[in-house]
């Protein structure tokens, strides 16, 4: 099929809600590494990486070795049988989860698959029905993963929401309790007390949230609030789930998983995207008590794929072998520094947020009041893509660019792109 053609499929037979990114749709063709090439063959740097999901670059040599060996050995299994690519996986998942203490793993084929699953082990194993989420939160596409976000535009009409209770997010740019930060107390934190005893039966099943809020525009916590969220949320019998779509496999440098950067050892994990490089996967990791509670009989027909997860096994061996935790961290720094500067070079940008290689603008009318701005941000997003850069665009008022590159590119790849994005400021004007 050539562009036109695919432009006429998508227009006439996909779901008209399935939207695309760009005023004018971009059809991709094909990519290496950290690049993608249009249909009309024109690079691109790509510095979201399909939302978080290639962690080590397109089309990798050493995990596509791998997987053309897997392919034409055993190419799918449903969890009724067993093979070798799902077992390991989950061996060296328990090696590496906080601590050693989550041991249980259940592979599913997204991340709304895997929050379903943590959900529902932890009704199951309190025995209690009430889900704290946060707002601003992402969670998922299916009903009740739509149900837990806290984001209007990702909250289909109809979406119900039985027994879940939105608790305040550390937003600490825009603090809903009109506080600044550390002068505070983490008032968001020690609010989800007070939220617990007044819009829940006292006793509830857990927490879910995402270390980063991926979707709400990388909004990251202070080194406070999750330690003191899961103590509220335990005191109350629920279970702490940490929500690692976006933030796992080293994304936010240093450790395997992000919320391992705020101190918590949670009681489940899920994760999806990055695991795999791109290929679907779903990850709900759990301590063993929590998925013991979990009755049999229980199937996933794609879940553990052996493709997949031979990807997974992969990945992580890949992560492990050149370092990427602790380069991501490094180059994190620098990409850091260098979005600094923009932000004092163009006063539209309020905000400059994130850990590691997850890193987000957050662009504003003026910087006094803090007035969103989308239509700027929309703005810079199509010129990014008019210097031949891909970004990413999310927050609560579509204002905040997200910016998610392969953990292994290299300084002159943060180079180039910190140059291509301010060409894009510089054309809009900001």
């Amino acid at each position: 099929m050539d562009k036109d053609a695919i432009l006429l499929a998508r227009s006439e037979f996909l779901f008209p809600a399935v939207f695309h990114l760009y005023r004018e749709p971009l059809v991709l063709a094909r990519a290496k590494d950290q690049y993608v090439w249009d249909a009309d063959g024109r690079q691109y740097l790509d510095f979201f990486g399909g939302i978080v999901t290639v962690s080590i670059g397109h089309c990798n040599d050493e995990i596509n070795a791998r997987l053309h060996k897997q392919i034409d050995t055993l190419g799918h299994t449903s969890t009724l049988y067993s093979s070798a690519p799902p077992m390991e996986l989950a061996r060296k998942l328990a090696a590496i989860s906080p601590e050693g203490k989550l041991t249980r793993s259940m592979f599913t084929n997204s991340g709304s698959e895997a929050n379903e699953t943590a959900i529902h082990a932890a009704r199951l194993y309190t025995g209690n029905s009430d889900i704290i989420a946060l707002r601003h939160s992402y969670h998922g596409r299916s009903q009740l993963s739509a149900a837990l976000t806290g984001n209007h535009t990702w909250r289909p009409t109809g979406a119900p929401s039985p027994s879940i209770t939105f608790a305040h997010n550390a937003y600490c740019y825009r603090c809903p309790f009109g506080l600044t930060y550390p002068n505070c107390d983490i008032r968001c934190a020690t609010d989800v007390r007070d939220l617990i005893r007044t819009t829940t039966s006292g006793r509830i099943a857990g927490i879910i949230a995402e270390p980063i809020q991926g979707v709400g525009g990388f909004i990251t916590p202070p080194p406070e609030y999750f330690g003191i969220v899961a103590g509220i949320v335990r005191e109350h019998g629920g279970l702490f789930i940490s929500d690692e779509v976006q933030t796992a496999w080293g994304r936010t440098g240093t450790t395997w998983f992000g919320i391992e950067h705020w101190g918590v050892t949670p009681d489940i994990i899920t994760s999806a995207k990055g695991l795999a490089n791109g290929l679907p996967i779903g990850l709900t990791l759990a301590r063993d008590e929590v998925a013991r509670a979990v009755p049999s009989p229980t199937i996933s027909t794609f879940g553990g794929n052996p493709l997949s997860s031979e990807a997974a096994c992969a990945v992580l061996d890949f992560i492990e072998a050149h370092g990427l935790r602790t380069r991501t961290a490094d180059h994190g720094c620098y990409l850091r520094a260098g979005l600094r500067d923009l932000q004092y070079r163009f006063p539209i940008i309020g905000d400059v947020r994130g850990m590691g290689l997850l890193q987000a603008l957050e662009l504003v009318k003026d910087p006094a009041t803090r007035e969103p701005a989308p239509a700027e941000t929309t703005a810079v997003l199509e010129a990014a893509r008019a210097q031949g850069l891909l970004i990413g665009k999310g927050g609560l008022h579509g204002n905040c660019l997200r910016l998610s590159p392969p953990m292994n590119i290299e300084r002159a790849d943060i180079d180039e792109f910190l140059l291509r994005l301010a060409r894009a400021f510089e054309t809009i004007g900001n």
